[in-house]
């Protein structure tokens, strides 16, 4: 465990056992630096892990005060999937559709997102960072910035690659209209109709679709809630169906909001390199951490090009920008040649805009106070759950991204709960849609990045009301 994790223990224990009672004043982030002995940035960053958790609560100008009721947080997920069936063809898109066409009204509280609300980006900035862009922009951008974008944002990605200590070549990015083209570019670039691709399970919808839409196979593996897929069983996986592709979400997936550890990421990365299959790499909630750190993702540990690692702007800063990319390793070339002939390029302007606003020191900023929203609500949602849904419900703890997954009375159907909710106007993910065999039947994703507020909170008693009657 890190220093501040080791001391947000320390205090969290004091705090149960009554040395530090409601209502009191933490030491000082000085005091507590000079007892513990640590910098006062492992102090604040215990503080913030604590405040996450609901134990305590900053008072303006005042310091952090234990909170008054410590309210319970439901049980952890934690068992592995066990996906049904073998290889299969996909036949999930219709399902997919029905289900999100019916979440997208503006007075339905949006449980089942896939975005997290846009009152949390800096609009402001981005509108005014589009103004001087636009002003500036070169007329011969529309051609300059074709395939494979635009010259200063992919070295300005570069760059931040780089800060994590991974190095690229700029040659490698290829800027997309956000990372669901990307994905589609990545596969299409190393499969042909007919292969087999692995996945996790439960895994994103879009990953399913595209598969089905590209006429591929899946194996469905099976991935834990916290740690993400099951390496033995990725292993397995692929000496029994020899996949032409792997699909991973490596960090904070979507649905479950799983991390693998470092040390099987870089297991991920040598076991793909050594039977040559591509490993299509979807980081979009990567800056969305709430440790410390920004956790490497696969591509780190890429020694011979084989990892297309695939991320966006839609989930970390400007949602309605639609601008992603992919570092494609030694497939940059074929994802090029396919983004060519397919969109052939990226909005410009949007592509200028966003450049500016990076050469800013502003996006840092804005993704710290992001993340800090994003942990306190998802502390909110599950104190909110464990008090309105009913026992035995179980939740994932997301160490990021914004989404956290459920698993429900047996007796509950997430599909029609899904309708009931919504008949309330609350929208949810049911869990088979997550599932190329339509599995997680009691299951479902909810998204904890939307503002926190008493129409929120109705929503969520109103959806355990839902869950208890048909648990019965």
């Amino acid at each position: 465990m890190k220093r501040y994790e080791l001391l947000a223990d320390d205090i969290a224990r004091s705090i149960a056992q009554g040395v530090l009672r409601p209502g009191e004043r933490l030491p000082s982030v000085r005091q507590t630096s000079q007892r513990r002995s640590v910098s006062p940035s492992t102090v604040f960053q215990a503080y913030y892990l604590l405040e996450a958790r609901g134990l305590v609560r900053p008072r303006d100008r005042s310091g952090y005060y234990v909170a008054n009721e410590v309210a319970a947080l439901l049980p952890e997920l934690d068992t592995a999937s066990r996906p049904t069936g073998d290889v299969g063809d996909l036949d999930v898109s219709a399902r997919v559709f029905e289900i999100l066409e019916s979440t997208r009204q503006r007075e339905v509280v949006p449980l089942g997102s896939a975005f997290p609300s846009p009152l949390l980006f800096p609009l402001d900035a981005l509108a005014r960072a589009q103004a001087t862009a636009t002003r500036t922009l070169d007329p011969w951008a529309s051609v300059d910035d074709l395939t494979p974008g635009n010259a200063e944002l992919r070295r300005l990605i570069a760059r931040r690659y780089l800060a994590d200590g991974i190095e690229l070549d700029v040659a490698e990015i290829v800027i997309t209209n956000g990372a669901l083209e990307a994905l589609n570019l990545c596969l299409a670039a190393v499969t042909r109709p007919g292969d087999t691709v692995l996945v996790e399970s439960p895994t994103f919808y879009a990953a399913l679709q595209a598969l089905e839409r590209n006429g591929l196979r899946a194996v469905q593996v099976p991935t834990h809630p916290r740690d993400g897929i099951d390496p033995v069983a990725l292993e397995a996986a692929v000496e029994r169906h020899r996949p032409r592709a792997c699909w991973i979400m490596s960090c904070f997936q979507n649905p479950l909001g799983s991390l693998m550890p470092e040390a099987s990421r870089r297991a991920l990365a040598a076991l793909l390199a050594r039977h040559g299959i591509p490993l299509i790499e979807d980081d979009v909630y990567g800056e969305l951490y709430f440790d410390e750190r920004r956790p490497l993702p696969a591509k780190a540990f890429d020694a011979d090009g084989g990892v297309l690692h695939c991320g966006s702007f839609s989930k970390s800063l400007a949602p309605g920008y639609r601008i992603g990319w992919v570092a494609a390793g030694r497939h940059a070339r074929s994802v090029a040649r396919l983004k060519l002939s397919t969109s052939l390029a990226t909005s410009a302007p949007g592509q200028a805009a966003l450049a500016h606003y990076l050469q800013q020191p502003g996006y840092d900023r804005h993704l710290r106070r992001l993340r800090h929203t994003l942990a306190l609500q998802q502390t909110a949602f599950a104190q909110a759950i464990a008090r309105h849904f009913p026992p035995g419900t179980r939740a994932t703890r997301p160490r990021g991204g914004y989404f956290m997954w459920l698993e429900l009375d047996p007796r509950v159907d997430a599909l029609r709960l899904h309708r009931q909710a919504l008949d309330a106007g609350i929208s949810i993910a049911p869990g088979p849609i997550f599932s190329a065999r339509q599995e997680f039947r009691n299951c479902v994703r909810l998204n904890y990045g939307h503002i926190w507020d008493a129409r929120t909170e109705a929503a969520l008693r109103t959806l355990g009301e839902l869950v208890r009657a048909q648990a019965g």
